[in-house]
């Protein structure tokens, strides 16, 4: 009861704030239109609980990291513990991801970035070469396989027009990012060629950071029916890792790596980094045979070469991806009933050989361990939409998820190849909405979502197989509406939610920061999530004021653990570990005319347990940015942008990442305290 008290509280302060505006929205709820699910729908009408990040959002925000624009989504929450060391989380899995992305699925340009052993390096990716970003929440197993967290989907860029356009930003602590992108366009061909170098000294000791990046896009229309897609890019990306800090060391001096210790030496003296070079690469055809069938078929690849000098040992990675999607799509319209089909699998293979050394100093030496592993997933998958008098989506989607992995020991014993196969697990989804009328939709859902552990949770930094660990699944129940006013002026997006997860995997340390990975229970997590914009002023063009919007997005977690043991403790009913209840962001876009404008934002996050027992907790903390320029000066044939930003406006001490379940209490990662960028770009 107390969930949807809250639930009521906020919609009907939106509902108050639309009935007192009086002017034009550039918000038009009823024209964004969601690709996700290979056959186009307007967000106000799809069942799925959605958000979109479009080029007008990104520029709103600084474009050296993701972070800031990803947590402007609710129930999106993305962490940078120091640069390049993102973590990302849907609803809350953050409990297995001591770094990196783990059970959530990402595609990336119709091909999955995620790899079969569930790992995602999505802090290979320039943020300028992405378009747009579809944010899915919620279990979606039933059309991008195995996953409990949700989806995201990165379109990148391609624009339609005959443009080049050169960048620069640099900022505090040696940020600087330059960026370069040509697009194309002919009669039956495009493409997109994007390039991008950064590099940051970053705010602690030992996090620096530097990535070269470049991507390509193109898309050849072969035929009236026929059309050909391919994307690949390649990444050289090395960052720095300064490592957890105790209370103690955070008050002493907040812009320290990890100290040594009596029996470990520290951060800075092993040069704890990470060191990525990655090629990934896809081909996608889709065919148009009639009117009613349309046939999809893409492959796609990557290779990795990791490198990972940590305080205990210095691990070396090669990885290897080959894939398969193809999917058959039936159709057929009329007024008063039409629908969609899609059939199709989903198949990928990973290869990782492993080898882990003694650290001395950053240098690898005496060999600890050697392994194969091979990690395989399947998918097949129904979907059918049906539209009944263009008012009532239903939605009924289905797959049947396989994996297995095998693995073989080199050192120190010889084990001959072993296979573990997984049971297959069948993950159904009921979706359905209905249009009350041309400003109102309700929606509702219930879906089963499933992950298996990832290849670097069977074999951790412990370097021991752990062939324990049992796939976490659970059941997710939802509704939602969005609204809008009839003369654009306003809309809002709610829902509320509740997730049932069973054998949870969470991450464990020994006292030498050695990890480890168990299945201690289950969650239940209910939550509201809630979008509102209110646009008082757009398209003006009398008024020095040309446009003037305010946005807010708000989250409540309802976290709790369930029968969640952990040798002898019992956490149930404590609070999910890393998740705030409460994070609330709002912000104000002003335009004026001669093309300026000013940005504010603010984002509050609720204090948030860091262990497991509940007995340690991050403060809470409000944090202010603004960004101002110009947009589309004109210089002879050419479109100048400038700008100029304050992050951490207040400078409030918190981190932007901590450090879960720490041993000896080293939670902390200090972000930066105020800082400053600013940044140019020339469009030809």
């Amino acid at each position: 009861m107390k969930l949807i008290a809250v639930f009521l509280l906020v919609f009907a302060v939106s509902f108050v704030h639309a009935q007192t505006s009086a002017v034009d929205s550039t918000q038009k709820l009823n024209e964004v239109i969601i690709k996700g699910y290979f056959n186009p729908q307007t967000l106000l009408r799809t069942p799925a609980t959605v958000n979109l990040l479009d080029s007008n959002q990104f520029q709103n925000q600084p474009r050296a990291s993701l972070v800031s624009l990803a947590n402007t989504v609710p129930g999106l929450r993305m962490e940078e513990r120091s640069p390049g060391s993102y973590r990302l989380s849907l609803r809350g899995s953050l409990l297995r991801s001591p770094f990196g992305i783990r059970n959530v699925k990402i595609y990336l340009a119709d091909f999955p970035l995620t790899d079969a052993g569930g790992n995602t390096y999505l802090n290979l990716i320039d943020l300028v070469g992405i378009g747009n970003l579809e944010i899915y929440k919620g279990p979606e197993a039933s059309t991008f396989g195995a996953n409990t967290g949700g989806a995201l989907l990165i379109n990148p860029l391609l624009k339609a027009k005959n443009e080049i356009e050169l960048g620069v930003d640099a900022g505090s602590y040696g940020l600087f990012h330059q960026t370069a992108s040509i697009d194309r366009v002919y009669p039956n061909y495009r493409f997109n060629i994007t390039e991008g170098y950064q590099r940051s000294d970053g705010y602690r000791q030992n996090s620096a950071l530097q990535r070269k990046y470049i991507q390509t896009t193109q898309q050849w229309d072969y035929s009236l029916k026929g059309q050909l897609k391919a994307f690949v890019f390649f990444s050289d990306l090395n960052y720095e890792t300064p490592g957890g800090l105790t209370a103690q060391q955070l008050a002493s001096n907040r812009r320290l790596a990890r100290p040594a210790t009596p029996s470990l030496p520290g951060a800075v003296s092993q040069q704890a980094g990470i060191y990525n070079q990655s090629i990934f690469g896809g081909l996608a055809n889709q065919y148009q045979i009639n009117s009613h069938f349309k046939h999809v078929i893409a492959v796609f690849g990557s290779y990795t070469d990791f490198k990972n000098p940590f305080i205990t040992n210095f691990e070396k990675r090669k990885e290897s991806t080959f894939g398969l999607r193809t999917f058959m799509q039936f159709e057929t319209a009329s007024t008063h009933f039409s629908y969609h089909v899609q059939a199709g699998v989903e198949m990928a293979n990973t290869n990782s050989d492993i080898r882990n050394f003694n650290n001395d100093r950053g240098t690898a030496t005496a060999l600890q361990a050697a392994d194969d592993l091979h990690a395989g997933q399947r998918f097949a998958f129904l979907r059918m939409n049906f539209d009944v008098n263009q008012r009532w989506l239903i939605e009924l989607g289905s797959s049947l998820n396989f994996f297995s992995y095998s693995y073989r020991s080199n050192f120190p014993i010889n084990i001959d190849k072993r296979k573990r196969s997984f049971d297959p697990q069948w993950m159904p989804k009921i979706a359905s909405s209905f249009l009350v009328n041309a400003n109102l939709s309700l929606r509702a859902s219930v879906s089963k979502g499933y992950s298996p552990p990832t290849l670097a949770e069977v074999r951790s930094s412990d370097n021991i197989i752990n062939n324990n660990l049992q796939a976490e699944a659970g059941w997710n129940y939802e509704a939602g509406l969005r609204w809008k006013t009839s003369d654009q002026h306003f809309y809002v997006d709610a829902n509320i939610y509740e997730f049932l997860l069973k054998d949870a995997i969470v991450r464990r340390l020994n006292t030498n920061d050695v990890e480890y990975f168990i299945n201690a229970g289950g969650t239940k997590q209910r939550g509201i999530e809630l979008i509102a914009s209110w646009s008082i002023i757009s398209n003006n063009t009398t008024n020095f004021i040309s446009n003037l919007q305010l946005n807010s997005a708000y989250t409540y977690a309802h976290y709790r653990f369930v029968n969640f043991k952990n040798a002898n403790q019992d956490y149930s009913g404590n609070r999910l570990t890393g998740i705030p209840s409460h994070v609330w962001y709002n912000s104000l876009e002003l335009g004026l005319k001669r093309h300026f404008f000013f940005f504010v934002q603010q984002s509050y996050n609720a204090s948030l347990p860091l262990n497991d027992a509940n007995t340690f907790y991050a403060k809470n903390y409000y944090l202010t940015d603004i960004k101002i320029g110009a947009k589309n000066l004109r210089l002879s044939h050419k479109l100048l942008n400038v700008n100029f930003g304050i992050n951490n406006l207040f400078n409030r001490n918190y981190s932007l990442g901590n450090d879960l379940n720490a041993a000896s209490n080293r939670f902390y990662n200090p972000a930066p305290g105020v800082n400053y960028y600013a940044g140019l770009s020339l469009k030809l």
